[in-house]
């Protein structure tokens, strides 16, 4: 598997990240996977966010994972959601610059916490062609900008989620304007021990689908 280590700017801040390059020849379509809260130990290393990015490799599609401003190797003081929105949005720029990176067919994936930082702004950015949402903590956001993206969109949960119930999920999930797809996945929890290559292909094949040529 290549994997590439990259900084890129955000205002006078550097972030730190990783590429995942498939094995074919690009250019790809590509997809910035945002990691969890940091204060519970969210990374880029996060189990879940590297299930997603091997997936969307594995099909073809170079994944984007990388730490927001204050956590590893990115420069800052944690934005406590005020910040980190712009980080995502210097991800989505500098993967749409990528001469690999077919800049028409750009994708964004947000985990738990990563969710909320991912879809407070991108929703009415042009470039973001589909959306997943893994576990999106709906007791501490309620995501109204996802809700009228108009582009396909994912939403995923599993059913014993700490954070967010199966009915809360299920409503928000009827509420999101079409194309959309929603699923709650027996058995797992917030945080997917155990069910990782499962969320992973499950997203993977969403974006496989949502960002063909």
């Amino acid at each position: 598997m290549k994997q590439i280590h990259v900084t890129f700017p955000c205002g006078e801040l550097s972030l730190e990240g990783v590429c995942h390059l498939p094995d074919r020849s690009g250019p790809f379509p590509a997809v910035v996977v945002c990691h969890p809260h940091p204060l519970y130990g969210g990374t880029m290393d996060n189990n879940v966010v590297l299930a997603v990015c091997q997936s969307l490799r594995k099909k073809g599609i170079m994944a984007l994972r990388f730490n927001f401003r204050g956590v590893g190797g990115s420069e800052g003081n944690p934005g406590r959601g005020v910040g980190e929105p712009d980080d995502v949005i210097a991800a989505v720029s500098f993967i749409a610059a990528m001469e690999q990176v077919d800049s028409k067919r750009i994708g964004i994936a947000g985990y738990s916490a990563g969710a909320i930082a991912a879809f407070s702004t991108m929703p009415q950015d042009e470039r973001i062609q589909a959306i997943a949402a893994i576990s999106p903590p709906l007791s501490f956001a309620t995501l109204e900008g996802l809700k009228a993206f108009p582009k396909p969109k994912l939403i995923i949960t599993g059913s014993r989620d700490e954070f967010t119930t199966t009915e809360d999920f299920e409503r928000f999930g009827e509420s999101l304007t079409e194309p959309k797809e929603y699923e709650v996945i027996p058995g797992a929890d917030h945080f997917w021990w155990g069910y990782e290559e499962r969320v992973g292909e499950r997203a993977a094949t969403f974006f496989a689908s949502a960002l063909k040529s």
